[in-house]
């Protein structure tokens, strides 16, 4: 690792274009090694435009990096990241980490049976700001309710519109690990799903039961003709109100913070964070009580 982590890129869309290939790529300690992705000319014409190499596999891409970041679908994900963590290689996960609970769970066994480091990018955690408030409100303590909101217009156009697994699962596997974990990480462990529902087109509302009494809701849309997409998450206690402010950092840099962990953890010979696939495994476990309130 002295010319820095060797980092294969599993998936060449839209989220893997715009932030994990040029954040890898302009990081001072990983270089984006090679590309794969299920179309060979995406996976040629991304790891060009970084100086990278196209593999014509998945086993050939593991082989060759010291970590693997995967940006493909739940489902996929699952298969690739188990066979990289076996291979002995550290893991930048997506979320959510698979489309089960039984998936995530082998997953984590997985990564905790190789002794690999993991990541799920939970963009938010990483902005500094988002840092700072969780850092105040837990100095403060006494919180005793929270709510959280993200809501927007994604599935009605842009780049990630045509997602069939967004469009099936809606906000709910997508926006929603993101808000859940953030309303985990201030009020305390989600212990239970008290209610949750869904309706048209794509609105998802949650109240959540955290270890230590606190409650939050949760509201949640991909489906909305919002612009710009609106983001909130607030606390409520002994000490009045407090409110997370608006993400400035942008999703480039998140990553790049990302990447320091990682990289931090890796030469640490560090496997334990706050993201991760243990946190993906708990945050599965929310969404899939959710998921069969809903269908009750």
């Amino acid at each position: 690792m002295t010319d820095g982590l060797r980092v294969g890129l599993v998936g060449a869309g839209p989220w893997a274009t715009t932030v994990h290939a040029p954040a890898i790529a302009a990081h001072p300690d990983t270089e984006l090694a090679g590309v794969w992705a299920r179309r060979p000319a995406a996976a040629a014409e991304l790891a060009g435009a970084h100086g990278a190499e196209p593999f014509d596999s998945v086993p050939a891409l593991v082989a060759a990096v010291d970590a693997v970041a995967l940006a493909v679908p739940p489902a996929v994900q699952v298969p690739f990241a188990m066979a990289a963590a076996r291979a002995g290689r550290h893991l930048i996960l997506e979320k959510p980490i698979a489309s089960t609970v039984d998936e995530a769970a082998r997953l984590a066994d997985a990564v905790a049976d190789a002794g690999v480091a993991s990541i799920v990018m939970l963009v938010m955690r990483f902005a500094p700001e988002t840092k700072a408030w969780l850092w105040d409100i837990a100095a403060t303590g006494g919180w005793r309710a929270g709510s959280a909101r993200w809501l927007s217009g994604a599935l009605l156009g842009g780049p990630y519109s045509t997602s069939p697994w967004r469009h099936e699962d809606g906000a709910l596997a997508d926006v929603g690990p993101h808000t859940i974990d953030l309303v985990d990480a201030a009020l305390g462990e989600v212990t239970g799903v008290l209610a949750a529902s869904r309706a048209e087109p794509d609105v998802w509302h949650l109240i959540l039961a955290h270890d230590g009494g606190a409650t939050s809701t949760v509201s949640l849309s991909m489906g909305l003709p919002l612009v710009p997409t609106i983001t909130a998450v607030e606390v409520y206690g002994a000490h009045g109100f407090s409110a997370l402010t608006p993400r400035t950092t942008s999703s480039l840099d998140c990553y790049a913070a990302m990447l320091d962990d990682l990289v931090g953890m890796v030469h640490a010979g560090g496997t334990a964070h706050p993201c991760d696939v243990r946190r993906g495994l708990h945050l599965q476990r929310v969404l899939h009580e959710a998921r069969e309130l809903c269908r009750r």
